[in-house]
C-alpha cells in the first residue's frame, strides 16, 4: 500500500505531558507531522473538526468529563478519521467498548517505535480500504450498465491491499511470538478478522454482480450430497460456540445428484452461518436432507430471533436486513446470492419464521438440472 508523499498529520490526545512529548518525538522521527497535542476530550473534538488530521492517537484516560472512548465515539459519528487508542493496560471490557467506536487498533504504553509505525500504517491502510469499500457498496447498489465491469475491476484492485494488510498483521504476530512465545496479540487478531470479513464481502459483491449480469454459470457434476453436508458441518465445528448445537440428519440413503458442488457449498454455508449469527442466545441448529419426487430438499432450522412476515417478503432483495437484527453485523447480500444459486439450479427456496421462535429455510433442488 502506497501513501501520498505529503506527511501524515497526527493529532495526539494525551494528558501526560512527558508521554506526549516522547510520543511526538518518536512520530516526527518516523516522518509523521504532529497536527497538535491536546489533553481533554472537548479539545480533541474541536481540533479534530478544525484540522481534519489523517489519524488520531487517543489516550483512553484523559482529562475532562468524557474519557478517550467516549470522545472517540463522538468524533467517529461526526468525522471519518481513523483512531488508534493508547493505554497503559487493556482489559477485555475496555477493548469491547473501544471496538464499538470504530477503532483501528490500540497501542500499549510504553511505545516501541517499530510497533508504533506498523500499527499506524495498518490503521491507515484499513481506513483507506474502508473508504473504498463504502464506494464499492454504493456502486453495487446503483443501477448502471457498466456496474458488473466496474465491480470486477474494483474487486481485483482491492485484493492486493487486503493481502498487504494481512501480511503486515502476520509480521506483527510473528514479532510478538518471538518476544513472548505462546502469547497472542488481540489487536493482530482483530486486524486479521477485519481483513477476512472485508474479503468475504468483496467475494459476495463480485458473485452477486456476476449473477445479475448472467455470468454466473453452473459447473454440474454428479456429487454425493450427504458428503457435502457432512464436510460443511465439520468445517463449522471450530467456530461454533458452546451455546450452539449444530447437527446434520439425512432422511435418505446415499444420495447423488447432478449439481454445482461449489455453489451448493456456498448456499448451505450461508444459510448455516445466518442460523448461527441470528441465534445470539444459542440453541439448536440443524441441517436436514431428504428427497421426494426426484427433488432434493434441505431444511436449515434455528431457534433464533426470527423475522416478521413483512420482512419475509423482502428477504431476497439486496441490502435488506430485518428491523430486529440490532447490532448483528451483515451485508444484506448473502440471501440474495442464495436465491440466485437456487434459481440457477431450477429450484425453489422458502422460509418459515416468527419473531423469537426461530427460522426454517427450505431449499428444493432437482436431481438433474438442464
Amino acid at each position: 500500500m502506497s501513501f501520498p508523499e505529503k506527511a501524515i498529520k497526527i493529532l495526539i490526545v494525551e494528558d501526560e505531558l512527558l508521554i506526549a512529548k516522547n510520543l511526538s518525538h518518536k512520530l516526527e522521527k518516523l516522518g509523521y507531522e504532529i497536527a497538535d497535542v491536546v489533553s481533554c476530550g472537548a479539545d480533541a473534538i474541536q481540533r479534530a473538526g478544525e484540522m481534519k488530521p489523517d489519524l488520531i492517537l487517543m489516550d483512553i484516560v484523559i482529562k475532562g468529563d468524557s474519557d478517550g472512548i467516549e470522545t472517540a465515539a463522538i468524533i467517529h459519528q461526526k468525522l471519518d478519521i481513523p483512531i488508534i487508542y493508547t493505554t497503559a493496560y487493556a482489559d477485555d471490557e475496555t477493548l469491547q467498548r473501544a471496538g464499538n467506536t470504530g477503532s483501528y487498533g490500540y497501542l500499549l504504553k510504553p511505545f516501541k517505535e517499530r510497533e508504533l509505525h506498523a500499527t499506524i500504517k495498518i490503521a491507515l491502510s484499513k481506513h483507506q480500504e474502508a473508504v473504498r469499500m463504502q464506494k464499492l457498496i454504493a456502486l453495487a447498489a446503483a443501477k448502471s450498465e457498466n456496474r458488473s465491469r466496474f465491480i470486477s475491476m474494483a474487486y481485483h484492485d482491492l485484493n492486493t491491499p487486503l493481502t498487504t494488510i494481512q501480511l503486515s498483521a502476520e509480521m506483527l504476530e510473528d514479532s510478538e511470538l518471538q518476544r513472548t512465545p505462546g502469547t497472542t496479540n488481540k489487536n493482530v487478531d482483530r486486524i486479521k478478522k477485519a481483513v477476512n470479513n472485508m474479503s468475504e464481502l468483496l467475494a459476495e459483491i463480485l458473485m452477486l454482480s456476476k449473477a445479475e449480469a448472467g455470468k454466473l454459470s453452473l459447473d454440474l457434476n454428479l456429487v454425493n450430497v450427504a458428503d457435502i453436508c457432512t464436510s460443511i458441518l465439520e468445517e463449522f465445528q471450530p467456530i461454533i460456540t458452546h451455546k450452539h448445537l449444530v447437527t446434520f440428519h439425512s432422511r435418505t440413503d446415499i444420495l447423488y445428484a447432478n449439481l454445482d458442488a461449489k455453489l451448493l457449498y456456498h448456499l448451505l454455508t450461508n444459510l448455516l452461518s445466518n442460523a448461527i449469527k441470528y441465534s445470539p442466545n444459542g440453541g439448536n441448529i440443524s441441517l436436514e436432507l431428504s428427497c421426494e419426487n426426484q427433488q432434493i430438499i434441505f431444511h436449515v432450522r434455528d431457534e433464533g430471533i426470527g423475522m416478521t412476515a413483512e420482512y419475509q417478503g423482502k428477504l431476497f432483495q439486496q441490502f435488506e436486513r430485518g428491523a430486529n437484527v440490532g447490532k448483528i453485523k451483515g451485508s444484506g447480500l448473502g440471501l440474495c446470492i442464495v436465491k440466485h444459486i437456487v434459481d440457477l439450479h431450477g429450484g425453489t427456496i422458502s422460509v418459515e419464521s416468527a419473531i423469537d421462535k426461530g427460522t426454517t429455510f427450505i431449499v428444493t433442488l432437482p436431481f438433474v438440472s438442464d
